[in-house]
């Protein structure tokens, strides 16, 4: 695991290549494989292929979500609040666990933050997306991880670079 970890990088330009559908496959299972609190599995995911709906998705918010036009595939991730408390953080597990996945087969992502995101003035991003893709509205969107072959592939982040002074044994020190 800590390979995938030292070459990740956010990718934000993708190559114009279908991802094959057992790749897909793999994805949804590694998604529903996800940890959550007390197994409430309070997410649901959003598989967008679709090049005209992930476009409109990457008018999202002013900032951030226009490499989505780009991707072969978004991945909405959402949650319903009324089965967990902790659905921020279940389906922010969620979020990266695919992450990690598309990285394992040599793809690359980027998350794009919705929650908490404003579309414009008048409009939350997440409500953008909800009448997008016609999310109920007892469901939360939480991100949107866009997927595909990477461009480039850049360097992992150099160990040297790490800040290790964030790191504490036994108890925090200033």
């Amino acid at each position: 695991m800590l390979s995938i970890l030292k070459k990740r990088r956010s990718v934000r330009k993708f190559k114009n290549v279908k991802i094959p559908q057992d790749i897909i496959n793999d994805f949804k299972e590694a998604l529903l494989r996800s940890p959550a609190s007390k197994s409430s599995n309070p997410w649901e995911f959003i598989f967008v292929e679709n090049s005209n709906t992930l476009e409109t998705l990457s008018l999202s918010k002013p900032h951030g979500s226009s490499f989505l036009k780009y991707a072969k595939l978004g991945v909405v991730i959402c949650a319903d609040p009324e089965k967990s408390d902790v659905w921020i953080e279940d389906a922010s597990i969620a979020s990266i666990i695919l992450q990690l996945t598309v990285e394992n087969f040599e793809l690359g992502s980027c998350w794009v933050q919705i929650r908490k995101r404003m579309h414009n003035n008048d409009k939350s991003s997440e409500e953008y997306v909800k009448d997008i893709l016609n999310i109920p509205d007892n469901m939360r969107v939480l991100s949107i991880i866009g997927i595909g072959y990477p461009e480039d592939k850049k360097a992992g982040h150099k160990k040297s670079s790490l800040d290790f002074s964030k790191i504490y044994t036994e108890k925090y020190k200033s």
